[in-house]
């Protein structure tokens, strides 16, 4: 069972695969949409709510078209802003582990309420783990 999960996890990793999966651009923007939702509404994000502007339209379209080119899909990211060096983007920002985790369950929660296979949604937690260890600046 378990080198069945690695080959599907190899598969997952093939071409712009992620980036179908999860409905191209328009499924990029409903999951970045969804996450924001989650952090607007959780009682354990509100901390990390905090640390954005008042106003989510531009995060929510900048965490969009970040997940288009995360998901191996077009780099709609740096088409727009440029290359982005998550750590450097986020230093001036105080994020600790508990930030971390509250970051990590609006995304579980988000991809939740996605029409992904579960095996697709336990392969991008794993995934969003990195970026958001990376970003990290505080114990």
């Amino acid at each position: 069972m378990a080198q069945d999960l690695e080959k599907l996890h190899a598969a997952y990793r093939e071409g712009d695969t992620q980036f179908r999966i999860a409905g191209g651009e328009e499924g990029c923007r409903r999951l970045a949409n969804d996450f924001y939702d989650q952090m607007e509404t959780l009682p354990e994000a509100r901390h990390i709510l905090r640390l954005h502007r008042p106003e989510l339209a531009e995060s929510r379209e900048k965490l969009a078209l970040f997940l288009c080119g995360y998901m191996n899909g077009p780099d709609r990211y740096a088409e727009t802003y440029g290359p982005i060096q998550l750590a450097p983007a986020h230093a001036h920002i105080p994020i600790t582990s508990a930030d971390r985790d509250a970051w990590l369950l609006c995304m579980r929660k988000a991809l939740g309420l996605q029409p992904y296979p579960q095996e697709f949604k336990d392969f991008m937690m794993k995934r969003f783990a990195v970026p958001a260890e990376r970003i990290r600046n505080r114990p």
